[in-house]
């Protein structure tokens, strides 16, 4: 199924808040990683949203260029291709951008759809993360104002973020956030709609946070606070009769029981990174300690061939990663759920 378009993606969105379900949202940084996101969600039989981050589109771009953009691009035409061979919906997103950001990652990337679309093209990405949580939530709110116009010129969704996640992803550090900074207060829930309804026919996605903490943890480690969503989404219906399609940023070490609490408050996405990194790179590991003399020419040896090729080593990543995303599709309830039609 090639990329979603607009509508399938509001369906499947609608979807998931309806029947209580989640998306797992897998940043990618290779080729490979793109591939293993598609078969982890084919095998499950599930719809879910791919995204790439800025470390990660420079990453894709090689350590020469260095340029998130064009790597942002080209992960995305990469998955726009591959997901045509997949009976799957697929969405792509962009991950976490700072406000010192936008104007070099978000904005070329909206500027990129609007060509594409100009062309008679699909955009480039389906929806993008600004994330202003470092500001006040009044300047995190006017930047947001300003991207939700130009997304919805475009039928893209916006992600927005307000609160803070705790620990350290993409180099980006929350590890020493006051305490409060994690909770997101029922007041700036609704701040946050109050602000984002002001633009006619626009979609977003909001990521509170109620304890979230990136980074990999022993279940029991992280504290969360799953009713804080409750109770902002009950505070939001009580004074605008709305709800909130809401993001699970941080879900690393959190356990079942708490993230299928999160689904009946109105989660419809969470994101996936810090165990489907440990997932690809652990089959590699166990490979190069298996092949140890073979992917090396130890004492004048010429080494196997067979071994050290770096297609046998990233097979072997690419299937442990798409089983972890497997397992969380499980976890989130979106297995068997695809609304792909033949």
């Amino acid at each position: 199924m090639p990329v979603v378009d607009y509508k399938t993606y509001c369906e499947m969105l609608d979807s998931a808040n309806k029947n209580k379900y989640a998306y797992p949202a897998i940043n990618v940084s290779s080729m490979e990683t793109a591939n293993a996101a598609l078969l982890g969600f084919a095998d499950a039989k599930s719809d879910g949203i791919i995204q790439v981050s800025t470390g990660g589109g420079q990453h894709a771009s090689g350590s020469k260029v260095k340029d998130m953009v064009l790597g942002a691009i080209s992960l995305a035409n990469h998955v726009h291709m591959m997901a045509e061979k997949y009976p799957i919906n697929i969405a792509l997103h962009t991950d976490h951008c700072q406000p010192g950001k936008v104007d070099s990652f978000l904005k070329p990337l909206i500027a990129e759809t609007e060509k594409r679309r100009a062309r008679g093209e699909k955009n480039l990405f389906n929806s993008h993360m600004f994330d202003g949580s470092e500001l006040p939530l009044a300047e995190n709110m006017k930047i947001a104002v300003e991207l939700m116009a130009l997304c919805a010129k475009n039928e893209i969704i916006l992600e927005v973020e307000a609160g803070v996640v705790g620990g350290e992803e993409d180099g980006v550090s929350n590890e020493h956030a006051p305490a409060e900074k994690l909770y997101t207060t029922p007041e700036d829930m609704i701040g946050v709609y109050e602000a984002l309804s002001q633009i006619k026919g626009g979609r977003y996605m909001f990521a509170a946070t109620f304890g979230n903490v990136h980074g990999v943890y022993k279940p029991g480690n992280v504290k969360l606070k799953p009713v804080i969503l409750k109770e902002g989404q009950d505070a939001l219906k009580a004074k605008h009769g709305a709800r909130f399609d809401l993001v699970f940023h941080g879900g690393s070490g959190s356990t079942k029981e708490e993230i299928h609490e999160t689904l009946a408050y109105g989660v419809i996405k969470m994101n996936v990174d810090t165990d489907t990194q440990y997932a690809f790179t652990r089959p590699v590991v166990d490979h190069i300690m298996k092949n140890y003399d073979g992917v090396l020419k130890i004492d004048g040896e010429v080494g196997n061939k067979k071994a050290y090729d770096p297609r046998a080593y990233l097979k072997a990543g690419e299937k442990g990663m798409a089983a972890r995303i497997t397992e969380a599709c499980n976890d989130l309830n979106s297995t068997g759920k695809t609304l792909y039609k033949a």
